[in-house]
């Protein structure tokens, strides 16, 4: 434990802000002092050098409910090949209300925490909490269902503090579409970004948002290489070579997000991470190595990082939780990785792509 306190994690993607939304009632147990459940509370991000990251906001379907019955899912997805059904897209309508509230828990947090926990919106801001040690979140949108094809409420949520939007997260939208829950499978699973998603992609580069690709099928991926010009990142994505999940990215699509200056998350997912694409837990370290090595040997040393998926996913057994983080990077410094690139993946590398996004 001594020895990973000298690396903070920043870590790409979280769905903590769903768990609160799903009890509100009991919000101060489930981040102020940890109900035992879950991946992610303030004490257990603490003990894990968990110092930073992007806080998700994701709405469900219908807006009120699961997205799917998640025992039902994990049954399917534990016999492949298989392809889940996915929810039909989302009207803004119904989605921005929800997003709303998750937005206002995240502030609530902030509150909350008694400068334990930071909003930030610069690089500068992250670092300094890192320094005063705070925990500095980043607020983000997994999926644009709450933003019309006016574009209107983009600058809206940008003013409460949002910095990274997918256009999509795996069913439809207005702007595009995602890949589906699919194994074995490419991600070239239907067509590119609609007209809205086109000028959702201008209007994101013109407020200096991060556009996360986690989520898109490859023809909306070639409209944001060719629309954007920020570096692309894949907050919580992981290698296709290693498990042919259409949520993967092709080594075609590591190259260009390299290209860019870009950045992947690695996404402790079992499903993404496993190379029988199953959701088990029981899968050791040996699929996490797996694909960093990947990631790493297509994108370079500065390109790289973590985006756990915690409390949105399943995680390996090894991993548990944010306190689990400091064990994993025993195993990352066993398995050969110096101190210079394990401080990349952890932190650096994340700052810089942040850096070169936002421009500060």
């Amino acid at each position: 434990m001594t020895d990973m306190q000298t690396y903070p994690v920043f870590d790409g993607h979280n769905d903590i802000l769903l768990r609160l939304l799903k009890a509100p009632e009991r919000r101060a147990e489930i981040w102020l002092t940890g109900e035992g459940r879950g991946h992610l509370d303030l004490p257990r991000m603490r003990a894990g050098g968990f110092a930073g990251g992007m806080f998700a906001i994701y709405v469900p379907s219908p807006a009120t409910g699961e997205v799917v019955d998640l025992a039902a899912m994990n049954a399917v997805m534990d016999n492949p090949p298989y392809d889940v059904p996915l929810p039909p897209l989302l009207p803004s309508m119904l989605a921005q209300p929800v997003a709303l509230a998750m937005a206002g828990h995240f502030h609530w947090m902030i509150r909350a925490s008694d400068g334990a926990f930071r909003g930030c919106t610069t690089v500068a801001e992250i670092e300094a909490a890192r320094a005063d040690g705070a925990i500095a979140g980043v607020l983000h949108m997994e999926g644009g269902e709450a933003i019309a094809a006016d574009l209107d409420a983009l600058p809206l949520f940008h003013a409460m503090g949002l910095r990274s939007l997918g256009p999509v997260w795996s069913r439809p939208t207005i702007f595009g579409h995602g890949v589906p829950f699919r194994f074995p499978s490419g991600p070239d699973t239907g067509p590119g970004l609609t007209e809205a998603g086109k000028d959702l992609i201008r209007e994101c580069n013109a407020l200096r948002l991060v556009v996360d690709l986690s989520h898109i099928n490859e023809a909306g991926f070639n409209d944001v290489a060719r629309i954007s010009d920020a570096p692309l990142v894949a907050t919580h994505s992981n290698a296709h070579a290693v498990t042919p999940s259409s949520r993967n990215l092709t080594d075609r699509q590591l190259a260009v997000i390299r290209d860019s200056s870009g950045m992947v998350g690695l996404n402790f997912a079992t499903c993404f991470l496993r190379p029988d694409g199953r959701p088990g837990g029981d899968c050791g370290w040996d699929p996490v190595l797996r694909h960093l090595d990947h990631l790493i040997a297509h994108l370079g040393e500065d390109h790289v990082g973590f985006g756990s998926d915690f409390d949105g996913a399943a995680v390996p057994d090894v991993i548990r939780d944010a306190a689990g983080l400091p064990d994993m990077m025993a195993v990352l410094a066993r398995h050969g990785f110096d101190k210079e690139l394990l401080h990349k993946l952890a932190w650096r590398n994340w700052m810089d792509v942040l850096g070169r996004t936002w421009g500060a």
